[in-house]
């Protein structure tokens, strides 16, 4: 009897202990604990310390509440052209009824799979390889509006469908980059071709604005040459009325007589010996005379005196500058007048006696 009484001791504790443990159930956060009474549905314990009645209630399932990512492998597709496509896909889904989820269907996630590949298949079947590369959104809208539908009974809400890849066959494939390469070389041509067209257009409008401008300062150049020439000959005409007057002047002021006739002789017989060809040459007789005139002053040139009397008077010059007349015809023509009135009176002055002869009417008349 001392030994079975430690025994039953023992034994109650470890029951009690056993008991306690059977009844407090402890949940985590976003779970929820599916509890059975004799395999039949009793209660859904939620998240934290929970007591249920030991022995006889059981948690079956402890379900996951929050939102999974369930990833398929590439699932082989048939296109509306009969070409075969791999496709994988990622379903993003959330347990909404913990009962249901664990009722109604024995595997969701096996469930979700099967359905996810059924339905992307009827949705394919109907696009072409072009259409099902480039319409991935409206294949995600569609496969997840099935989706959520058919899932919704078991207490799964279905949130997000992607695609991750769509695999054509290699043959498919190389035909593609062969396709794309083909356009991408015929866009490069056109854009070469363009750039071309653009430059020989560029380079046309170029040459023809340079020509205009060149043209331009050509008729430019020859206005201003012409019109330089022209004040050039004016002013030219004017120094040599000028030079004229001068000379006409200086004969008066310096009252000319035999031997500065003499002298002016002399300076030009070096001129008249110039040239190596020139080996007999002829003397002027007026020289003769001007040289005899510098020993005896006996002989006198025809037309100069021997010595001048009388008073001396001065010849008005005119301005010092000489003006350029206003473009037209009536300045050239005063101008050409002044000079011939100049070529008269010094001829007058250095054949005194003799008649001038009158200028021809058209040198006298404007231009």
């Amino acid at each position: 009897m001392e030994f079975v009484l430690p025994i039953f001791f023992v034994l109650l504790v470890l029951f009690v202990v056993v008991a306690l443990a059977k009844t407090v159930r402890i949940v985590p956060q976003a779970r929820a604990g599916i509890v059975e009474r004799f395999g039949k549905y009793r209660a859904t314990l939620s998240p934290g310390l929970n007591v249920i009645t030991p022995f006889v209630d059981k948690v079956r399932y402890v379900i996951d509440m929050r939102e999974q990512v369930v990833s398929f492998p590439p699932q082989p597709v048939i296109t509306e052209d009969n070409l075969v496509v791999s496709i994988d896909t990622v379903i993003y889904f959330q347990v909404t009824n913990a009962v249901a989820a664990t009722y109604e269907i024995a595997n969701y996630i096996q469930a979700i799979e099967q359905l996810t590949m059924t339905t992307l298949r009827n949705i394919t079947g109907g696009m072409d390889l072009e259409q099902a590369l480039t319409s991935r959104d409206s294949i995600n809208q569609a496969l997840r509006g099935v989706l959520d539908e058919a899932t919704g009974k078991w207490g799964i809400r279905v949130n997000r469908v992607e695609l991750k890849g769509i695999d054509p066959p290699p043959s498919i494939k190389d035909s593609m980059e062969k396709q794309m390469r083909a356009d991408r070389e015929k866009r490069a041509v056109i854009l070469t071709a363009e750039g071309q067209r653009q430059a020989a257009i560029l380079t046309a409008e170029g040459s023809k604005q340079s020509s205009i401008l060149n043209a331009e300062g050509d008729r430019q150049s020859l206005i201003l040459r012409a019109q330089a020439d022209r004040e050039s000959q004016i002013l030219r005409a004017q120094g040599e009325g000028q030079a004229i007057q001068t000379v006409f002047q200086a004969i008066h002021d310096g009252q000319p007589d035999q031997s500065l006739l003499a002298y002016q002789y002399l300076q030009m017989m070096p001129k008249i010996a110039e040239g190596s060809a020139n080996k007999v040459w002829v003397i002027p007789s007026e020289i003769t005379k001007a040289l005899e005139g510098l020993g005896s002053s006996i002989h006198e040139v025809a037309g100069i005196p021997a010595k001048v009397d009388g008073p001396l008077k001065r010849v008005d010059m005119g301005p010092a500058e000489p003006q350029v007349p206003a473009v037209g015809d009536g300045g050239l023509s005063s101008t050409n007048a002044a000079v011939e009135e100049a070529i008269a009176a010094a001829e007058s002055a250095a054949r005194p006696g003799r008649p001038v002869d009158p200028q021809p009417p058209e040198a006298t008349s404007g231009t």
